[in-house]
């Protein structure tokens, strides 16, 4: 049985969506640490709401293959910028292991389409 890229990329691409889509409630959500840690960050009040409007509008651009590459430039734009928020607030592993995981979704994602 051959090797199907194809697939492989929307597997990868689906997994990178539901995380992203997630992320995206959870930060428009505003609840538990979200906007507490947000402030810690030195983030204005709303910017988890652009940061979850993001997310999901990444999430939506990764569903369909017309669409993907924007999603995958979009989501590691996201991503390069919470690991440098998390690198620069010296934040623990535990913050910084999820953030680590979606890169390496969306990287993947990226290298398979190529």
């Amino acid at each position: 049985m051959a090797f199907n890229t194809a697939s492989f990329e929307s597997i990868l691409a689906t997994i990178a969506a539901v995380l992203f889509a997630i992320a995206g409630v959870v930060n428009l959500s505003g609840r538990g640490a979200v906007k507490h840690d947000f402030a810690r960050w030195g983030y204005p009040a709303w910017f988890h709401l652009l940061c979850g409007a993001l997310e999901l509008l990444s999430a939506a651009l990764l569903f369909g293959p017309q669409t993907r590459v924007l999603g995958l430039l979009l989501a590691g734009a996201i991503m390069l910028g919470a690991l440098v928020t998390l690198l620069r607030n010296r934040e623990p592993f535990g913050h910084l292991a999820p953030a680590l995981i979606f890169a390496a979704v969306v990287v993947a994602t990226a290298v398979v389409r190529s």
